[in-house]
C-alpha cells in the first residue's frame, strides 16, 4: 500500500469514527436530563467532534480536487449532506434537553411552593410549634430562592448555549456553500480539459495523415524520376 493510498484511508477511517462518536453523543445528549452542567460537556464533546468531520471533509475535498477524482468529489458531498443532517440532530437534541431540564426544574419549583403553603396551614393549627414551623419555612423559601437562582442561570446558560449553535450552523452553511462552488468550479475544469484532450487528439490524427501524405507524395516523385 503505498503513502496516498493509505492517508485517503485514514481520512475515510476517521470520518467514520466521528461520525459514530458524534451520533453517541446526541443520544447521550438527548437521555440527558439532569442538569445544564452535565449538558454542557457533552456539548463541548459534541461540538469538538463535528469540528474533527468538518475537517476531514475538507481534507477530502482538497484530495479531490488535487487529483481530480470524479467519484472522491461525489463521496465529499456525501459525507457534506451526512455532516448537515447530525449538525440538525445536535441541535434538536440540544433544544430539546434544556426544554426537559427547565420543565423538571419548574416542577420542583412548584412542588416546594405546594409545600410551603401546606405548612402555613399547618402553622395555623399549631401554634405552639410555631419556632419550629418558621425554620422549616426559612429552609423552604432559601430552596425556594436556590432554586430561582438556578432557573436563571439555566436561561442564560440556555441563551448562550443557542447562540454558539447558531454561530456554528452559520459557519458550516458558510463552508458549504463554499465547498459547493469550489465543487462546480471542478466540474467545469473536468469538462474544459476533455475537450481540450479531444482537440489534441484531433491535431494529432490530421498530423499524422498529412506526413503520410507528404511521404506518398515523395514516394511518387522518386519513383517517377527513376523509372
Amino acid at each position: 500500500m503505498d503513502k496516498d493510498t493509505f492517508t485517503l484511508q485514514s481520512i475515510r477511517q476517521d470520518l467514520i469514527d466521528n461520525n459514530l462518536q458524534a451520533k453517541a453523543i446526541i443520544q447521550d445528549i438527548l437521555n440527558s436530563r439532569t442538569s445544564i452542567a452535565e449538558l454542557e460537556e457533552l456539548n463541548e464533546a459534541g461540538r469538538s467532534k463535528l469540528s474533527a468531520i468538518r475537517r476531514s471533509i475538507e481534507r477530502l475535498d482538497d484530495w479531490a480536487r488535487d487529483t481530480g477524482d470524479a467519484a472522491l468529489a461525489k463521496e465529499v458531498d456525501t459525507h457534506r449532506d451526512q455532516f448537515s443532517k447530525t449538525l440538525q440532530a445536535f441541535r434538536k437534541a440540544n433544544v430539546s434537553t434544556m426544554l426537559e431540564i427547565e420543565k423538571a426544574n419548574r416542577e420542583e419549583l412548584m412542588a416546594i411552593t405546594g409545600e410551603s403553603e401546606l405548612r402555613q396551614r399547618s402553622t395555623a393549627r399549631a401554634r405552639h410549634n410555631q419556632g419550629s414551623l418558621v425554620s422549616q419555612e426559612n429552609d423552604v423559601t432559601e430552596k425556594m430562592l436556590a432554586i430561582s437562582r438556578h432557573l436563571s442561570e439555566t436561561t442564560q446558560k440556555s441563551a448562550v448555549t443557542l447562540e454558539t449553535l447558531v454561530a456554528s450552523s452559520q459557519n458550516v452553511e458558510a463552508t458549504s456553500d463554499e465547498l459547493q462552488n469550489t465543487a462546480g468550479s471542478i466540474t467545469m475544469s473536468g469538462k474544459l480539459l476533455k475537450k481540450y484532450g479531444r482537440r489534441e487528439c484531433t491535431d494529432k490524427m490530421l498530423l499524422f495523415f498529412a506526413f503520410c501524405l507528404f511521404l506518398a507524395c515523395v514516394f511518387y516523385i522518386v519513383q517517377k524520376r527513376l523509372f
